[in-house]
């Protein structure tokens, strides 16, 4: 495992230990998980969840203006 060295804010680092501590885990896995996270390649759409997937192409066949229709006789 690597050490990093950073320069925070005092004040930063103080709330980042209140809120690790609450949470009963330490700062250092915290910034783990960050750094984890926003080193991550994005997920394309098509890789989401799955209720997004079954989504897909739903409305191809879809009529924008009836749905307008549809919206200003509702919000009269």
């Amino acid at each position: 495992m690597a050490k990093l060295t950073l320069s925070v804010d005092n004040r930063v680092v103080s709330r980042a230990k209140q809120y690790a501590k609450l949470r009963g885990v330490s700062v250092s896995k915290m910034v783990e998980g960050y750094l984890t996270a926003v080193a991550e390649p994005p997920s394309p759409v098509t890789g989401a969840a799955p209720i997004l997937r079954s989504l897909r192409g739903v409305l191809k066949s879809a009529d924008i203006d009836e749905y307008r229709k549809h919206l200003t006789a509702k919000y009269r």
